[in-house]
């Protein structure tokens, strides 16, 4: 699947909403990994898909439905919109609502809880770019061990101690040592 940029996840997920609104229902759903930095900090023109997740639950299977049928109108995979990024998730915050149309409320998890996922993950530069960004955001406002105290209720068990690391060498990267 090639890029999808903003615009075109705006436009998909007000599409979503609109098929949700046609059913009766509508959908909230909190967006994390690249969507939610595509989306709520501009500092990535793209990704590859929309993480999400929905609360309360609409009955899968609907949610599935409308997806399938934005896709084909867009001629995307069925897989544009999913919750993959669920094992990297816990405790699912809400922070700023970054679209709200007819049928859908769109908000992206707090930006500890981000930091946190990126983290945990530390697979490849986009990671670590967006992790980046997201710790210099909290470091506007916030000192070193207090970011890392906000970030730890996030962490996936198991991997606490690959993001401590990925925290020291990201923060030593961009800020020297502590």
């Amino acid at each position: 699947m090639a890029l999808l940029s903003r615009q075109q996840i705006v436009n998909a997920l007000e599409r979503l909403g609109q098929l949700a609104a046609a059913d009766g229902c509508t959908l909230r759903l909190t967006v994390v990994g690249g969507a939610a930095i595509v989306l709520g900090f501009n500092t990535r023109e793209s990704t590859h898909d929309i993480d999400a997740l929905f609360l309360p639950l609409p009955e899968p299977k609907k949610i599935r439905e409308w997806a399938a049928v934005v896709a084909g109108e867009l001629d995307w995979p069925d897989d544009w919109l999913n919750d993959a990024a669920k094992g990297y998730v816990v405790g699912l915050t809400s922070g700023p609502v970054l679209l709200s149309a007819p049928g859908i409320e769109v908000c992206r998890a707090t930006t500890q809880h981000l930091l946190a996922m990126k983290l945990c993950a530390w697979r490849d530069d986009v990671d670590i770019g967006d992790a980046g960004h997201l710790l210099s955001e909290l470091a506007r406002v916030q000192k070193r061990e207090e970011i890392w105290q906000s970030v730890i209720p996030h962490l996936i068990p198991g991997h606490e101690l690959k993001a401590q690391y990925a925290f020291d060498d990201l923060w030593e990267s961009l800020y020297g040592n502590p």
